[in-house]
C-alpha cells in the first residue's frame, strides 16, 4: 500500500487505509520563541508542524511537501513577508494562510491585500495579543473530521524510523497536590499522520514486535528520567508493559541490570492491566517479588469490579492499585462507583499499597476522590499527557485547581 501524503494540497484530504492523513502546518516567523510557542499549540491539535525562520527556509521545505496551512508572523522587525508571498505565488500554493500581527497594523493589512490580489487564500488575520485557545479555535476550524482509524504501521517499522517517543502525565498527591510521579505512554509521531495514539500500532502480546517495543519503552524512560534529573525535575516514572514481557525472565533480568545508579533514582513502577494481572497472578507475584529487590515495583492498572480477585492473597508484592477511570468519573454522585472505590482503597490499606484515582477530570471528582481516601490522583484536571520537554517545563510549577 502506498503511503500518501499531501504532496498536492489540491488533491484534498489524503488517506492511508481508512485513516486520513493529518494536515501539515508551517509556522513562519523570525522569532524562535514565537515559532516554538505557535508550533506547540498547533501540535496539540495533532497536526504535523514545521518551523521556518525566513522565506529561504520555507522555499527549501517545499522540496518535501507543501503545507496545508501557513501561520505567518508579520511584524516590522520580523521576516520579509513579501518574499514569503512571492514564493507561495510561484508555487501556486492553494492552502490557507493565517497572518498574525498587531491590531490595526499597516503591514498586516498590506500583506492581506497583496495575498488576496494574487489569489492566495488569506484567512482573517489573528491580532495580538491572543490566547492559545483562540489560535486552537482558528486552526481547528480548518481540519476536516476524520473517521475511525485502523492500524496502519508495525511497531518495528516505527522503531526503525525513529517515530516513537514517550509522553508523560503527572501523578499528584491527593492531599498536598504535589507531583509524586508520572506515567509514561508511548506515542508515534508520523511524518504524515502527526501524533498517533498507541491503539494504532501496539502489537499483540505474542507478536515479536511486542518485546522490541517494551525494550524501547524501558530505554527511553531511563533516558528521559536522566533528562528530568538534569533539569531539576527528578521524577519517579511508571511504564506500561505486557505480562508477556514479565514472562521472559531474560528480558526481566536485563531490565534490572539497566537501572540507574544515580542517588536520586527512586525506582521504576511497572503498570500491568488488571485483567492480564488476574489471569497470570502466580507468575506476576513471583516476578514482582524478584524485581522489587532491584528497585522495580508492580502496579495493578485499570482495577474495577474485578478487585475481589486480589483479596486473600498470601503474598501481595504490588506497590500500587489504580482504579479504572469509569469508577472515578462521577463517583461523587454514584453510590455504586463510590462503593467500588472504597473497597479497593480498603484492600490497598490492608496490604500497605498506595491507591490512585485515574481519569480525574472535574473538581467534583477530585473532591470525592480526596474524601474517599485516595492517595494519589491522575487525570486531565491536573494535566494531559505531553511530550518530555513540555512535561519538564510544566513540572516546575505547582498544579492549581
Amino acid at each position: 500500500m502506498t503511503k500518501q501524503g499531501f504532496a498536492d494540497n489540491r488533491a484534498g484530504y489524503a488517506a492511508f487505509g481508512r485513516r486520513k492523513v493529518v494536515p501539515r502546518a508551517c509556522v513562519v516567523d523570525g522569532k524562535k520563541h514565537l515559532r516554538a510557542f505557535l508550533s506547540e499549540i498547533i501540535e496539540d491539535l495533532g497536526l504535523v508542524t514545521m518551523e521556518c525562520a525566513n522565506a529561504g527556509e520555507l522555499e527549501a521545505s517545499f522540496e518535501n511537501q507543501l503545507p496545508d496551512i501557513i501561520v505567518l508572523g508579520v511584524s516590522s522587525d520580523g521576516i520579509d513577508a513579501g518574499h514569503v508571498l512571492q514564493r507561495l505565488v510561484r508555487r501556486e500554493f492553494s492552502g490557507k494562510i493565517l497572518t498574525i500581527g498587531t491590531r490595526e497594523s499597516i503591514l498586516v493589512r498590506a500583506v492581506q491585500q497583496v495575498g488576496q490580489e494574487h489569489g492566495l487564500a488569506m484567512l482573517p488575520p489573528l491580532t495580538t495579543p491572543f490566547s492559545a485557545d483562540t489560535l486552537r479555535e482558528r486552526i481547528s476550524m480548518l481540519i476536516p473530521s476524520e473517521p475511525a482509524a485502523s492500524p496502519a504501521v508495525r511497531a518495528s517499522e516505527a522503531l526503525h524510523a525513529g517515530w516513537l517517543e514517550l509522553w508523560y502525565q503527572g501523578k499528584v498527591d491527593a492531599r498536598t497536590l504535589a507531583r509524586c510521579g508520572a506515567e509514561a505512554s508511548v506515542r508515534m509521531r508520523h511524518p504524515n499522520w502527526g501524533v498517533v495514539t498507541p491503539a494504532y500500532f501496539i502489537p499483540e502480546d505474542e507478536d515479536p514486535d511486542s518485546l522490541l517495543l517494551s525494550d524501547f519503552v524501558i530505554d527511553r524512560a531511563i533516558e528521559d528520567w536522566r533528562y528530568l534529573v538534569g533539569s531539576q525535575n527528578a521524577t519517579d516514572i511508571s511504564i506500561n508493559l505486557p505480562v508477556s514481557f514479565l514472562k521472559n525472565r531474560g528480558a526481566v533480568r536485563n531490565f534490572c541490570r539497566r537501572m540507574p545508579s544515580h542517588p536520586a533514582f527512586g525506582g521504576f513502577l511497572i503498570e500491568i492491566d488488571s485483567t492480564e494481572a488476574i489471569q497470570n497472578m502466580d507468575i506476576l507475584i513471583d516476578v514482582a517479588k524478584e524485581i522489587r529487590l532491584k528497585n522495580i515495583a508492580v502496579s495493578i492498572d485499570n482495577l474495577g469490579t474485578d478487585w475481589p480477585a486480589l483479596m486473600g492473597l498470601e503474598n501481595f508484592p504490588f506497590a500500587e492499585l489504580k482504579v479504572d477511570r469509569q469508577f472515578v468519573t462521577g463517583c461523587a454522585n454514584d453510590r455504586l462507583k463510590r462503593t467500588v472505590c472504597s473497597r479497593i482503597i480498603e484492600l490497598a490499606r490492608e496490604y500497605g499499597a498506595s491507591v490512585v484515582a485515574e481519569g480525574v477530570e472535574t473538581r467534583a471528582d477530585f473532591a470525592a476522590a480526596n474524601e474517599i481516601g485516595f492517595d494519589r490522583v491522575q487525570g486531565y484536571l491536573f494535566g494531559k499527557p505531553v511530550g518530555l520537554k513540555k512535561f519538564a517545563r510544566a513540572s516546575l510549577s505547582s498544579p492549581s485547581l
